[in-house]
């Protein structure tokens, strides 16, 4: 595999995993009012208390910042992958 195919691939698989990690509640303990999802940065927010118009917020930085950490992971591991097929 090619390395701007696997940028690719990498980069797909980081932003599946960024959804996925949407699921997860990563909310600090004692915080009132709001209910944090994501993983590593909590980019999901659903307002508990009081919001004006939409109860979801989503902090499009901290999106960008998973994504691209899960993309690093994935393509660490392909290149392993791919590494580990060219030996044999």
């Amino acid at each position: 595999m090619n390395t701007l195919k696997m940028a690719a691939v990498s980069l797909a698989t980081g932003f599946v995993a960024t959804l996925y990690t949407g699921l997860v509640n990563t909310t600090p303990g004692g915080l009132v009012g709001a209910v944090w999802y994501g993983w590593p940065e909590s980019w999901l927010k659903y307002l508990v208390i009081a919001p004006q118009y939409s109860p979801w917020k989503v902090t499009h930085t901290n999106l960008a910042i998973d994504v691209i950490v899960w993309a690093v992971i994935a393509f660490i591991i392909w290149a392993i992958i791919a590494m580990g097929a060219k030996r044999r």
